[in-house]
């Protein structure tokens, strides 16, 4: 059963909900939502520091984070030694940061991102195996 955490700053919060019913309705993961728990107004920094703490320590092996545009929070999420967060707005690239950059946050944007895309985003980003090889020896640079 695969790992994840989710964090939200309001922005995010109403499509933090939704895709936590979302992975619950798939079954096959473990879920540990690190709020916040209302819409009330709150500091993304905070969220997405506690979503790559979780993931970088091996608490969870993967997370999900979002706030307005997903790009406030990827980028606090990004300052943790051993996060590789990618704010997504296809499929393609949700794939893509999987595929080729092993990425180990998925970001969101609760005000860019309608609910039944960000299904399908996360959907692919979970199925989605890294494929090493030449891209391996890109991801340890990043490190």
């Amino acid at each position: 059963m695969l790992k994840l955490v989710l964090a939200s700053d309001h922005g995010g919060f109403e499509l933090k909900e939704i895709i936590k019913k979302y992975l619950a309705e798939l079954g096959g993961y473990a879920v540990n939502d690190l709020g916040t728990h209302s819409a009330e107004a709150v500091d993304y920094p905070a969220y997405g520091r506690r979503a790559a703490e979780a993931v970088a320590s091996g608490q969870a092996e993967r997370g999900i984070i979002f706030c307005g545009t997903g790009t406030g929070i990827s980028i606090a999420a990004n300052k943790t030694a051993g996060i590789r967060a990618a704010n997504c707005t296809s499929v393609y690239l949700a794939e893509m940061s999987r595929r080729h950059n092993d990425a180990n946050i998925l970001a969101l944007g609760g005000r860019s991102v309608e609910p039944e895309l960000a299904k399908k985003i996360v959907k692919i980003w979970l199925d989605t195996p890294f494929e090493g090889g030449r891209h391996a020896r890109r991801v340890e640079q990043i490190g």
